[in-house]
């Protein structure tokens, strides 16, 4: 989090304010769409899946954009600069959003399904001030320290903004590893139910995103950036606060949860990158050829 805030500058923001309809969408979309068209998915899939693989899918939800995006989204050939302003607007606000959407539609969940798993209710109930907590640690306090450092050591950072990314990625992989190690035998098992559950949930993000910019007639330019911002979420975070023993004690059974999180992590980003390819072959194809019909006619 310290790094991606390495990348925020209050500029970026002033930008998206001149034409705020692209912003607002993909805040809306990361804040309320994608929260309830997972409910809907989970709903849907109800006698298919077990109550941790749905709340690993809301706390999947919950949390803000995963800071990947800003790289795919320019490889792509999308706006940056909306990219990066979703993906420190959703991290800035997880402190609030990310508990609360966790808590209501994970909520709604456990009393659609009480009459079937009403043992479960008790252990799923979350201490909200503890993730609120545990969220603004983790989120809050290395964004606050990030944007400052930045703008008071603006050489040092640019020196830092590379090391950091890869600090951050073997970090994630150790995080995984954590996840998978106690569990090992029961991934192996359920692999293949969890890969398909994970690939229906993060499809239905990248075409909620991309719904979302066609339905409000944005540029594709635009749509590519909020299709891929929605595609991409910080499953980092949802790992870490599964193994805070404040929020998830020990006793509570969250395999399930454990693996629909890690397992996103690694697949949001195989997937994020074949839809940035193929955006960026075909958009780079075409420029080519409206310079080539350019030259032709020129000459």
């Amino acid at each position: 989090m310290f790094g991606v805030a390495l990348g925020i500058k209050p500029n970026q923001f002033k930008e998206l304010i001149k034409e705020p309809k692209p912003y607002l969408i993909g805040l809306f979309g990361h804040l309320f769409a994608l929260p309830l068209m997972t409910f809907l998915l989970v709903v849907a899939l109800n006698n298919y899946i077990t109550p941790t693989i749905a709340m690993g899918m809301f706390l999947v939800a919950a949390c803000p954009g995963g800071n990947i995006s800003n790289f795919m989204t320019s490889y792509a050939k999308g706006n940056t600069e909306l990219s990066v302003g979703l993906s420190a607007s959703t991290t800035l606000l997880a402190t609030i959003s990310t508990p609360f959407n966790f808590a209501l539609w994970g909520g709604l969940y456990l009393r659609f399904i009480s009459n079937k798993a009403h043992h479960l209710l008790q252990p799923l109930q979350i201490d909200n001030f503890q993730m609120f907590e545990t969220v603004f640690i983790l989120l809050g306090i290395p964004l606050i320290l990030g944007i400052f450092f930045a703008k008071y050591f603006p050489r040092i950072t640019d020196k830092l903004k590379r090391p950091i990314q890869y600090v951050s990625i073997v970090f994630f992989i150790a995080i995984v590893i954590l996840a998978f190690t106690n569990n090992l035998h029961l991934f192996l098992k359920y692999i293949y139910f969890i890969f398909f559950i994970v690939l229906i949930h993060n499809f239905m993000a990248f075409l909620t995103g991309f719904s979302l910019g066609s339905i409000f007639h944005i540029s594709n330019r635009d749509r590519r950036t909020i299709t891929i911002e929605m595609g991409i979420q910080n499953s980092g975070l949802g790992l870490v606060l599964l193994f805070n023993p404040k929020i998830f004690p020990p006793t509570l059974e969250v395999g399930g949860m454990l693996f629909i999180t890690a397992w996103w992590g690694i697949w949001h980003i195989i997937a994020g990158l074949c839809i940035s390819t193929y955006w960026s072959r075909h958009i780079g194809r075409y420029i080519n050829q409206l310079t080539d019909n350019s030259s032709n006619h020129n000459y």
